[in-house]
């Protein structure tokens, strides 16, 4: 380190001695305290990371720092409490949660520099990691570093991670660029003089830029467009910056009649921008040697737009993804916001005022017991979260835990909290919950869920209302009672998979209106001719049987010692989802992941909504359950259930 960070001796003595990977808490600070002095971070801001690790109470350290670092320190500590606690795999979510968790990008700043040093330290003592730690330094860490415009972060940490999960690459490609460093900065050096020579001749004034490239960037290229080293035009690039659009056209052709174009390798995206409103030329050249370039033409307004604006060069880079239809708005606010945020760095020293008490994302965001990150709207409840977790485990919600405590399914949620809802197996939401003088729920989509639960069992109830005249059922109420219903009896354990109470020797059969599945509540029905038919016990159609013809109604239970466990029971699965190209096969590769067998398929497609229904075969309830969790993972999946 360049310098001694000033920790007072007090403070080291409260810190635990290692961090992560074994690196000294003092060493760590001392790294991110350099970090923080390259980006022209604020005083407040560097005095806040001498003081990271102290365990004081809030109100302690205030007396003795004051209020705005107090307030880094601890927002810091909870959201590398909170990153921790994450589950990976949901890289969008997570990049929004770190931005989106303090009101002061400053501690985003700060975890940055932490998230650096560490990998730093990783690379400088050859430490083996877990490629999926490196592999989330690349996709959220250096990613976010890239939206907000700190490209000395981004391309370290890239670079760094890269090192970590693909050293042989690695090391092949520096060694290449090390070969023929000296050459190619030299060429680079005479390539721009020649140039500006050429520029000032024609009388056009240009800044002309060289443009480096690093090591990751490099590899991606390779991969993306499979070449190997010595076919990429890029390695050694050039911009050139001019006020006019007409100069960026005379630029291109000054440069063509100096160089040797090379075939299909001009773009012109200020005729036709990029989708994301990406504008600029890039053309290939070669020099007499046969030595290629790229160079890049560009307004300055088209640079400024490329580096800040709405088409922010992380849009390009990561590439951009058209938004779910219903939030264009919200992503817009959202780029609008992450672009204001990357001019205020830009700026340094003049930033740090403008950006205490912002925020970038409205959201909240919480974190499922599991660690999954749940974006929900301000104000939301443990039940807002519920719903945004799964349609039926909002409907089945009768309780909550938010860091581990028992709380009122009316309270705010806040950022980083984890919540715990406690459902119950069968059942359906409140009305309760819509009333608009009570705050349950915060969330139109949620709110919307409720209202169509109750539209559907109004649905429902009037469709079974009609059912019930339907001949089968009568049928199955048709009076005198069967004669079997006088005959006494006695219970025995081996009269077949169902044992029914009460009644000796009786065929059974599983309803197909409910499908039960051990060990579903049962209930059996005695019909005329046809044996017990076997119902779950909240199957709409034994309650109507059960209003028509009680005395028909008998206690039954699953034979425990004579299911064969081997037994397969008919289910039936509905998937309601946003209807894609290769929906259904992703659906039937979760069956065939999970080893179910499918015995009947019907599908249905309109405006853009696929409903689908699935008769399985499976061996018990927890069966039915693993595979409607899995299910609802599926990409484009909004509603999965048993029916």
């Amino acid at each position: 380190m360049s310098e001694e960070l000033p920790i007072a001796k007090d403070v080291e003595q409260t810190l635990e001695l290692l961090t992560w990977f074994g690196e000294p808490k003092s060493y760590h600070q001392m790294g991110m305290y350099e970090i923080a002095k390259t980006l022209f971070l604020d005083e407040a801001t560097q005095q806040a990371i001498t003081h990271l690790y102290r365990k004081e109470s809030a109100t302690k350290l205030q007396a003795e720092l004051g209020p705005e670092i107090t307030e880094l320190i601890k927002s810091f500590q909870a959201l590398e409490a909170t990153r921790s606690k994450a589950a990976t795999g949901q890289v969008e979510s997570l990049r929004k949660m770190l931005l989106a968790f303090s009101q002061d990008l400053r501690v985003v700043l700060m975890y940055l520099a932490s998230r650096l040093q560490t990998l730093r330290w990783v690379t400088q003592q050859k430490i083996e990691v877990e490629e999926g730690w490196a592999a989330e330094i690349l996709d959220i860490d250096a990613a976010l570093a890239n939206r907000l415009g700190i490209w000395q972060l981004k391309w370290e940490m890239e670079d760094l991670a890269f090192r970590v999960l693909k050293p042989e690459a690695y090391r092949e490609i520096a060694n290449l660029l090390d070969q023929k460093r000296n050459q190619r900065q030299s060429f680079l050096a005479r390539i721009m003089q020649q140039l500006e020579e050429h520029l000032k001749k024609n009388n056009i004034q240009a800044q002309v830029q060289g443009r480096p490239k690093h090591i990751y960037s490099i590899w991606k290229k390779m991969q993306g467009k499979s070449l190997d080293f010595t076919n990429l035009y890029d390695i050694s690039a050039i911009r050139v910056l001019v006020s006019t659009i007409p100069e960026c056209y005379a630029v291109l052709g000054i440069v063509h009649d100096v160089w040797a174009p090379v075939d299909q390798e001009l773009d012109d995206y200020i005729a036709k921008p990029k989708p994301n409103g990406y504008q600029s030329l890039h053309t290939v050249v070669k020099d007499p040697q046969g030595l290629a370039f790229e160079i890049q033409i560009r307004t300055g307004e088209m640079h400024h737009q490329a580096e800040f604006g709405l088409a922010a060069h992380w849009r390009y880079k990561e590439g951009s993804v058209a938004s779910h239809q219903g939030t264009i708005s919200d992503a817009a606010l959202y780029e609008q916001r992450i672009a204001w945020a990357r001019q205020l760095i830009s700026w340094k020293e003049e930033a740090w005022e403008q950006i205490k008490g912002q925020t970038i994302d409205d959201h909240i965001y919480a974190l499922t017991p599991l660690g999954r990150v749940i974006a929900l709207d301000k104000n939301s409840t443990p039940l807002d979260f519920a719903y945004a977790v799964h349609t039926n485990i909002g409907h089945r919600c009768r309780g909550a835990k938010i860091d581990g405590l028992m709380v009122p399914l009316d309270t705010t949620v806040k950022s980083g909290q984890t919540v715990e809802i406690i459902t119950i197996k069968q059942g359906g939401p409140s009305r309760d919950w819509l009333l608009t003088d009570k705050a349950y729920l915060a969330s139109h989509r949620a709110k919307s869920k409720v209202r169509a639960w109750f539209h559907a069992q109004e649905a429902l109830e009037d469709k079974d209302t009609k059912e019930v005249k339907d001949t089968k059922i009568e049928k199955e109420i048709e009076e005198p009672p069967p004669e079997i219903l006088l005959r006494p009896s006695k219970r025995k354990n081996d009269s077949g998979d169902i044992l029914v109470v009460g009644v000796d020797s009786l065929m059974t059969q599983l309803s197909k209106c409910c499908r039960p599945v051990p060990p579903d509540e049962i209930s059996g029905f005695v019909t005329k001719g046809r044996g017990v038919s076997i119902h779950r016990q909240n199957c709409n159609t034994l309650q109507q049987l059960l209003a028509r013809a009680p005395e028909r109604i008998i206690k039954t239970a699953w034979g425990t010692h004579s299911i064969d466990p081997k037994a397969l029971f008919a289910v039936e699965v509905h998937v309601l989802a946003i209807d894609r190209q290769g929906l259904l096969r992703d659906i039937s590769e979760v069956f065939s992941k999970l080893r179910i067998n499918v015995i009947g398929v019907k599908t249905l497609s309109s405006k853009g909504m696929a409903t689908m229904s699935f008769s399985i075969e499976v061996h018990q309830v927890a069966d039915i359950q693993i595979t409607l969790n899995t299910l609802y993972e599926v990409k484009g999946v909004t509603e999965v259930s048993r029916r």
